[in-house]
């Protein structure tokens, strides 16, 4: 690794699509102490784009070509789709390359635990990219918890729902089990990932899953209903079907509940091509009409409870804590076990779909 101070860290991303293009190119770049060395895809038209948004990256065209220079980069991240990302990270630790994976990591968690496993024996960083840890709404349901203004907590709902009546195709939305498509082990990633981050380990699993869209090959209206040790229980929604969205958060507690609606502004914000460092102070900000409210025994949407002013959302904070992990040897913002965690989740929701029952998840596994 080139740790010579002031010395950024060359960062290679593999995978120029969605993932690589709207969250991980402009983060990386956006990092003190990282710079975005090369990229690789298949696409010559995606090449071409990313040459254009970062005039100094290098372009391959194979993932091959991105790990032949691993003596010269000090950072690999996967931004491929989901089939490929346990072989590539694999491949990418025994290259001797620190790793960052997208969600999710792999498809079960004994690969996940494979793959933790193999970066120890490497003495390497591996780490998934949860980057809904720091949406701005999640960090505030954080910050009310941690503070103990609900009381205790007994019940968190959280929706991600989206109104696509048709499906746009491609891999994310495939039926090959192969593929990992569909909603569970996409947006379910992200809302089981938040609900073990905030309220712990998880029991007892029972799950729906649906296909509705006419043409549709994978989930795309799933709910799941979550049993922590720590006695809270997690109502968490996945829908690209939902012609009436449901707040995006709803935490009930002894004391009082917080009602969150809309979206964290940041993927909107990338999408349209602005930058964290375009207006640090404004990044990641929403207005006064979008924060939720706090309070007991009134509705919001009727003038109940008090608002509550929305953290900001902090993207950029997951690449930072990478830099400040790979410089000083320390712990990932997200670790391999901890997605591990989340798969089993994910596969004991897909085993509860599937036949109709509440599932166990061992406290040893």
């Amino acid at each position: 690794m080139n740790d010579s101070p002031g010395t950024p860290l060359r960062v290679g991303l593999i995978g120029y699509g969605l993932a690589g293009s709207v969250f991980h190119a402009p983060l990386i770049a956006a990092t003190d102490g990282l710079v975005l060395d090369t990229v690789s895809t298949g696409s010559p038209d995606r090449q071409a784009q990313a040459r254009a948004e970062h005039p100094r990256v290098r372009t391959v065209a194979t993932p091959d070509e991105v790990l032949d220079r691993a003596g010269e980069l000090d950072l690999v991240v996967i931004a491929s789709p989901n089939k490929t990302h346990v072989a590539l990270a694999e491949a990418a630790l025994r290259a001797g390359l620190p790793v960052v994976v997208d969600k999710p990591l792999a498809g079960t968690a004994a690969e996940a635990d494979g793959l933790a496993a193999l970066a120890d024996e490497c003495g390497l960083l591996l780490s998934v990219f949860q980057n809904r840890r720091w949406d701005n709404d999640f960090r505030t349901v954080r910050k009310l918890v941690t503070e103990g203004a609900l009381g205790e907590v007994q019940r968190f709902e959280s929706r991600f729902e989206r109104w696509r009546p048709k499906p746009k195709g491609g891999w994310r939305e495939s039926g090959d089990p192969a593929e990992l498509g569909g909603l569970l082990y996409d947006l379910g990633s992200h809302v089981v990932d938040q609900a073990l981050a905030l309220s712990g380990p998880v029991t007892l699993v029972y799950a729906e899953s649906d296909v509705r869209r006419p043409g549709a090959e994978a989930d795309d209206d799933t709910f799941l209903a979550l049993t922590h040790a720590s006695g809270v229980r997690s109502h968490l929604w996945v829908s690209a079907t939902t012609a009436q969205l449901g707040p995006r958060f709803r935490v009930l507690g002894s004391r009082a509940g917080y009602v969150k609606y809309g979206l964290d502004p940041q993927e909107a914000a990338l999408r349209e091509g602005r930058r964290p460092g375009d207006d640090p102070d404004g990044w990641g900000t929403e207005p006064e009409s979008a924060w939720g409210r706090i309070g007991a025994g009134e509705s919001p949407l009727t003038g109940g409870g008090d608002p509550v002013p929305t953290l900001s959302g902090d993207y950029p904070a997951y690449y930072a804590a990478v830099a400040e992990a790979l410089r000083t040897g320390g712990e990932p913002p997200v670790s391999a076990r901890e997605a591990a965690a989340a798969l089993r989740v994910l596969e004991a929701a897909k085993t509860s779909a599937a036949e109709g029952r509440a599932v166990r998840i061992e406290e040893s596994a």
